[in-house]
């Protein structure tokens, strides 16, 4: 049984964990795991299965097994609506038990909540794949390019969608065979659609991740799209003896970006499994020895704004970059592609927890997970319970004026997990 014994009071060297608790109550986080039928049992429901396998991105823990480090923390417990975390053999078990249904449900029901709060209206978003690596003995996985080993390797594949101004994962897929690639773009779309009834309006990804004739079915349905050609060396010596005058300067106002003043050719072309007509805009002065190719079925922005455009798809790159570094996105290693769906599902909510945090917390909303995490999860401090309220003594830090400025716990609702305890904030 839960202990929710008043006047009980329990040191954590976490207690910054209990900042990500207004938003999970004010989207109903267990509404939303029972909503999507995760299994659970009468000593650990499924929100609180959940929220113990998230509490371990939250808190910077590479695998399933550091959460033996928080096994006698009370404080995290608590977090998740139980005495103490589960065994790591509790938790490592659990994803064998869901499926891909229960991601998709969840992902759902979590982004229609959030994107209120952070992209009311979205526009543009990034797609990408990345490959989590296999660890282990020769399996069944395709093989796919692993950037950091320069070569490609056993593996499993995993699709992203990041809204492109809030830079918020809102889509995740890791049940992807080679043959399922893609028709990943289509998945991703009608699951946009079914969420908010509508098709993105654009749509930002390189040259592998889709074929021309899903160019054309995304072309049909009216979603513009730039994406990059993948150049040969035809295409180079025609380039070349173009006559400068066909080409356009144009300046490309980005801060810190080192190679500014381009030349851009805009041109229709024609390709193989594409119906109609395409634009290529080529452009020299990137910073790479060939030329660029966009490819894009938009006829309305001028050249120069599709380069712009795409140049902005670096920020789901970041985002997969810090999904790897902080939330150790690639330290989950399994040949079973529906154990890693649900970390990648994970991975989504806590990088939507941490985007929520920035936004909350003034002159942070730049800020990115490390060092959110460094100047203010990672804060010790003392839990009171009482009969309706739930009191989170935050130790003396430098940053606590942030946090007191925010006043994150003003609207927080009733935590249900916790018996409908309200929570309150305070600071050393």
């Amino acid at each position: 049984m839960l202990d929710l014994t008043p006047a009980r009071s329990v040191r954590t060297r976490v207690a910054g964990a209990f900042l990500f608790l207004p938003l999970l109550a004010q989207l109903g986080f267990d509404g939303l795991v029972r909503n999507a039928g995760y299994p659970g049992s009468q000593m650990v429901p499924a929100a609180s299965a959940l929220l113990s396998l998230l509490i371990l991105k939250l808190l910077d823990k590479e695998r399933h097994s550091h959460i033996n480090d928080f096994n006698f923390d009370e404080a995290l417990g608590l977090f998740a609506g139980l005495n103490i975390l589960p065994k790591k053999s509790f938790v490592t078990d659990y994803s064998y038990r869901t499926q891909r249904a229960h991601q998709e449900q969840l992902l759902a029901a979590w982004v229609g909540q959030l994107a209120p709060l952070l992209f009311p209206q979205p526009e543009a978003f990034n797609l990408d794949f990345h490959a989590i690596p296999y660890r282990g003995d020769a399996t069944g996985l395709d093989n796919h390019y692993l950037p950091l080993r320069g070569k490609a390797g056993p593996s499993v594949l995993t699709f992203f969608a990041q809204e492109q101004k809030s830079r918020v994962l809102c889509y995740a897929n890791a049940n992807l065979t080679r043959a399922d690639e893609s028709g990943e773009v289509l998945r991703f779309v009608a699951f946009w659609h079914q969420l908010t009834g509508r098709d993105p309006q654009w749509l930002y990804f390189d040259s592998k991740l889709t074929s021309y004739p899903e160019l054309s079915r995304l072309n049909q349905r009216g979603i513009s799209f730039v994406t990059i050609r993948r150049r040969g060396a035809a295409i180079t010596r025609r380039l070349e003896r173009l006559p400068k005058s066909d080409w356009r300067k144009a300046h490309l106002d980005i801060p810190k970006r080192l190679h500014k003043d381009i030349r851009y050719l805009d041109e229709t072309l024609t390709l193989n499994g594409y119906q109609g007509t395409l634009r290529q805009v080529a452009v020299d002065g990137l910073g790479r020895e060939r030329y660029t190719l966009f490819l894009s079925n938009n006829t309305e922005v001028s050249g120069r704004e599709v380069v712009l455009r795409y140049a902005r798809r670096n920020g789901v790159e970041d985002g997969l970059g810090i999904s790897v570094n902080f939330f150790h996105l690639d330290c989950l290693a399994s040949e079973v592609r529906l154990n890693v769906d649900l970390d990648v599902a994970l991975t989504v909510i806590a990088n939507g927890c941490y985007r929520w945090l920035a936004e909350k917390l003034h002159g942070f909303s730049k800020a990115k997970a490390k060092e959110l995490y460094r100047k203010f999860v990672e804060t010790a401090g003392r839990l009171e319970l009482a009969a309706d309220q739930l009191t989170v003594h935050f130790d003396r830090r430098a940053h606590n004026p942030i946090l007191r400025e925010a006043n994150l716990d003003r609207d927080c609702p009733p935590i249900p997990w916790l018996g409908n305890r309200r929570l309150t904030f305070t600071y050393a």
